[in-house]
């Protein structure tokens, strides 16, 4: 027998050698069959006649449709079918040539069909043999015997590469799933033995070490469910990747994880698609700043994959700024990607970096989002977030840019703090300052609620205090937010960028029901393995400064209105008169030049009327001074 080495060096001629030997063995047995397994002399001699031709036209069709070029492993339907569609054009072809040559009479068309039917069961079985007998070789269950929750596609995805593979860690024992219909099924022999319901009962008795959720379709309320079922058990639990992660092939369905807090989510992620955005940027010269933050960073990932020309990234964190660099180098190594390092609020800067690179679409990720922090920081929240956008938009016009879109937040709506107040003045420039009105720049920008696992948001938070050994502090037990993911949030601002009725307009996503951080805290201390109140503490702290019980995402005089996307809408609104926002603006640059946190929030208020408490009242003491 030959060397494991020199049949993967020899692996295609050897496959040749064994079709020659195939394809005369299935030729012969047809005659066979048809005549009682004795063959007339005529008919044999027929046989020797013609075999050549026979071997020759398979051997041919079989590397016409690549069936030398597949790993015999891992054969599947797609196989199969270009085998048979091979068989079938070699057996048409030696017919016609047998009429050509005058010799079609002296075969039996019984022959003819038998033969097919051999050269598919003898071809296709030693496949199907080769990867069977490399699959159900016996060797030890390897990893932990497993228990997989759902009986579906991923499920099947799952338990065939677990027993595909030499190094699996898993050995799925068992299935569940809540539909009826798939009771007592096998998925490639492991059965459906019960529900979701069963879980401990099947876990005991099946001698269960790890449970797999293998549904990345279910929605947050259905994982928050079976992850209950799952903790009942005190077994370990982890999940597969989500559709998103499948699909843009950030994992593969192997790689199990912990499940996150964002699996828990009390609302469906939306995906938008990228082919509206992908018209826009393709072969296209992109600015993101803060392209070194939670978005700013996820931007750029997004943005990469739609093939701009150049991608330009502005951040004054230069250390962040290096890494997201180096990741985007690596992860598309033909696409040119220039990391500057500069302040949105240095005007000779932003100037510098839009005469050099001349963008087309600019996403304005740039703003200081801290609430409490910018309470206490008003001067900067308003040079960064207020005259920071002025400075970008300005320069963006002047450059030529064709689109600018600007990242809001639902915190701009009905504003209570400092943050949320400069955004909402932030959105007034973006979409109301005459200069930039009257350019040929498409100013637009997009609002939406707080996002998992950004740098600002309460899920790090939440973990760091965890790991501290609590408690976990929540500022109200009734306090909600709106919530959706970075991949999710980016979807909206590059749609935002493409919609053609978004121009001059806010764009906002449908976030569903507000969830409660109660509720996150609580769920994050579960999938630790410890209870709530009794392993870890929830405190309740009194809301901080200039946060609000409940966001908003429209305001009173807003209005809503559909889009071609569904769950994205258009928000229009009343703009102030254009002396209004000039002269306001003029109060605020002159507040934050002498450094006046009082003059600040006075001015901000004044920009932004339906300011609500307790801004409003620090800005109508700040007027009263003046």
């Amino acid at each position: 027998m030959l060397p494991p080495t020199l049949l993967v060096r020899f692996r295609r001629p050897v496959i040749v050698a064994l079709h020659l030997a195939l394809v005369p063995l299935g030729y012969y047995a047809a005659f066979a069959l048809r005549f009682d397994l004795v063959p007339p002399a005529e008919q044999t001699q027929y046989f020797w006649q013609t075999v050549w031709i026979v071997a020759g036209l398979r051997v041919a069709c079989l590397a016409v449709f690549g069936l030398y070029h597949g790993f015999w492993r891992h054969v599947g339907m797609r196989d199969l079918l270009a085998l048979i569609k091979a068989v079938t054009l070699s057996s048409g072809l030696f017919l016609l040539l047998l009429f050509l040559t005058q010799r079609a009479e002296g075969l039996p068309r019984a022959v003819l069909a038998l033969d097919w039917i051999m050269a598919v069961l003898l071809l296709g079985g030693v496949r199907f043999a080769a990867r069977g007998v490399r699959e159900w070789r016996w060797r030890p269950p390897p990893g932990k015997r497993a228990l997989i929750v759902g009986a579906g596609a991923a499920a099947e995805r799952l338990i065939r590469e677990c027993q595909r593979s030499d190094a699996a860690d898993l050995y799925p024992v068992a299935l569940v799933d809540d539909d009826p219909a798939k009771q007592g099924m096998r998925i490639h022999g492991v059965a459906v033995q019960g529900t979701t319901a069963e879980l401990g009962r099947l876990a005991d008795k099946e001698q269960v070490e790890l449970l797999v959720i293998a549904i990345p379709s279910a929605s947050g309320q259905e994982i928050r469910r079976i992850v209950d079922d799952c903790l009942e058990t005190g077994i370990e639990f982890k999940i597969v990747p989500s559709m998103r992660e499948l699909l843009d092939g950030r994992a593969r369905m192997g790689q199990l994880r912990a499940v996150e807090i964002e699996d828990l989510l009390g609302r469906d992620e939306v995906d938008l698609g990228l082919e509206g955005p992908r018209r826009d940027i393709e072969d296209r010269v992109v600015l993101v700043t803060g392209g070194a933050g939670s978005i700013g960073s996820e931007l750029a990932r997004q943005v990469a994959g739609l093939n701009p020309r150049r991608l330009v990234l502005l951040d004054q964190a230069e250390s962040a700024l290096y890494f997201i660099h180096l990741e985007l180098l690596r992860n598309h190594p033909g696409l040119e990607v220039t990391a500057v390092v500069g302040d949105v609020t240095d005007a000779a800067r932003v100037e510098q970096v839009m005469r050099e690179h001349r963008p087309h679409c600019v996403f304005h990720a740039a703003a200081y989002k801290h609430v409490p922090l910018m309470e206490a920081h008003p001067v900067e929240a308003a040079r960064n977030n207020v005259l920071g956008t002025l400075l970008v938009a300005q320069a963006s016009a002047r450059a030529g840019a064709r689109k600018f879109v600007l990242i809001s937040t639902d915190k701009a709506v009905y504003p209570s703090s400092v943050m949320g107040a400069t955004k909402r003045v932030a959105e007034l420039i973006v979409l109301g300052w005459p200069e930039l009105r009257q350019s040929s720049t498409d100013f637009r920008a997009v609002r939406f609620g707080n996002v998992l696992g950004s740098d600002g948001s309460v899920v790090p938070l939440f973990r760091r205090q965890l790991a501290a050994g609590g408690p976990l502090t929540v500022t109200h037990p009734d306090v909600t937010r709106y919530f959706m993911t970075i991949p999710e949030a980016v979807q909206l601002v590059l749609q935002a960028g493409a919609l053609p009725e978004a121009r001059g307009r806010i764009c906002l996503l449908d976030m569903g029901e507000p969830v409660k951080i109660v509720d996150l805290a609580e769920n994050l201390i579960r999938l630790s393995g410890l209870e709530p109140h009794r392993d870890v503490q929830i405190q309740f702290t009194g809301l901080r400064p200039g946060e609000k019980l409940h966001e908003e995402l429209v305001g009173g005089r807003e209005e809503t209105t559909a889009t071609d996307i569904a769950k994205v809408r258009i928000v229009r609104t009343d703009d102030p008169a254009p002396e209004v926002l000039t002269q306001g603006l003029d109060r605020l640059a002159a507040a934050v030049q002498i450094g006046s946190p009082d003059d600040v929030v006075g001015a901000v208020c004044e920009l932004v009327p339906e300011c609500v408490a307790p801004l409003r009242e620090r800005g109508a003491r700040a007027a009263r001074v003046r």
